[in-house]
């Protein structure tokens, strides 16, 4: 087996152990079996969201023993062609097993990284928020295109997106936009995406067609589901309904019950307009939640504080990508130095190569700075 290949098996193998210690290998049949059962009694949905709960986390289980066992199985059949065909002198089916290795290791390395979102919320649902920053018009615009870059991004997970709060810009695109992404580690995976995102261009709105550069900040919470008690006091809250309209477009709500949740304690304010008021306090009090609940995750977590360190004024000096489209094509994360020059792909939401870079950063432990000084 030549060198190259070899290593890739090492690499496989060294996945493998890790997807193994993730989930614990040895008691998942004992766990699932457990699972099954509780599934099978009759009472599961006397509580819905407690189902819910189990029968994701059930799925979570069953998802990460198959895909072991794929990788195992795919590994060992692609070795044992390897051997027959060196044996039979027959170089098609080496060379064709050696393309499924290559191609393997790859696929292992993926579920490698994305058995690293065992953070204590990374596998909740998310709340993104979008706020255009210094600029005007132009980070409108940047700020309707980072709203688009992570629609897309999240359907193509095969995640369920929902518009909570939209305003939009004077002139162009949206000043803001919250949304609901739903899907396993969607909170995991997003999480590495607050901060401030800097673009350059030649201006669309600019008659001299000069660069421009436009800022706009990403701010990402996990969805706190029911096992995460946040205590909210009714006397720092204020709650005023208001009209929301926009300038018009498929995603603008009109309504006159729309709700905006103030928390006095941290400044944190919150909104959401729906059609139903009712609907509208719930949405905007776990949204509140929520952000509390970051606020708390961020106390205990250095890691999540060197994530979220640059949640400052969208402007210059925080920060941390920069998408360049004049005068060449770059997208650049300032955190660990990983770029691309497929600026259409990124912003057509082909954003997992960034996102796990930060990841193995964060799960490596690096500062921001040592990352940079590589």
């Amino acid at each position: 087996m030549r060198a190259e290949i070899q290593n890739s098996v090492e690499a496989i193998e060294k996945s493998l152990d890790l997807l193994a210690q993730r989930m614990d290998r040895e008691t998942a049949p004992h766990r699932l079996e457990e699972f099954n059962a509780r599934v099978e009694d009759p009472t599961l949905w006397d509580n819905p969201d407690a189902a819910q709960k189990l029968m994701r986390d059930r799925q979570m289980l069953v998802d990460a023993m198959a895909s072991y066992d794929g990788i195992k199985q795919e590994l060992s059949d692609n070795i044992e062609l390897i051997e027959l065909g060196e044996m039979e002198d027959d170089a098609e089916v080496v060379t064709e097993a050696e393309a499924a290795l290559t191609a393997l290791q790859i696929k292992a390395a993926k579920k490698e990284l994305e058995a690293l979102l065992d953070g204590e919320a990374d596998g909740n649902d998310t709340f993104l928020e979008i706020n255009a920053g210094a600029g005007g018009t132009e980070s409108c615009d940047w700020a309707n295109m980072l709203a688009r870059m992570y629609v897309r991004w999240a359907e193509k997970k095969g995640y369920k997106v929902e518009l909570q709060a939209e305003q939009a810009g004077d002139e162009a695109g949206i000043k803001s936009a919250s949304y609901k992404i739903s899907g396993h580690n969607a909170y995991g995976w997003l999480k590495s995406e607050s901060g401030v995102h800097r673009l350059v261009r030649i201006s669309p709105f600019d008659s001299a067609a000069k660069r421009h550069t436009s800022f706009t900040s990403v701010k990402v919470y996990p969805v706190v589901d029911d096992n995460i008690e946040i205590e909210v006091n009714p006397a720092d809250i204020r709650i005023d309904t208001y009209r929301s309209s926009g300038a018009g477009g498929q995603h603008v709500n009109t309504t006159d019950s729309a709700v905006r949740i103030t928390h006095h304690p941290t400044g944190i304010v919150v909104t959401s307009s729906e059609k139903s008021q009712h609907q509208n306090r719930d949405i905007a009090m776990k949204a509140l939640k929520s952000r509390l609940y970051q606020i708390e995750l961020d106390k205990r977590s250095a890691l999540v504080n060197e994530a979220h360190e640059n949640a400052g004024d969208a402007g210059w000096g925080n920060q941390i990508r920069s998408y360049v489209l004049q005068p060449y094509q770059m997208v650049k994360d300032l955190r660990t130095s990983y770029e691309t020059s497929d600026t259409k792909g990124v912003l057509d939401g082909d954003l997992d190569g960034l996102m796990a870079a930060t990841l193995a950063m964060d799960v490596s432990g690096k500062s921001r700075a040592e990352a940079n000084a590589e």
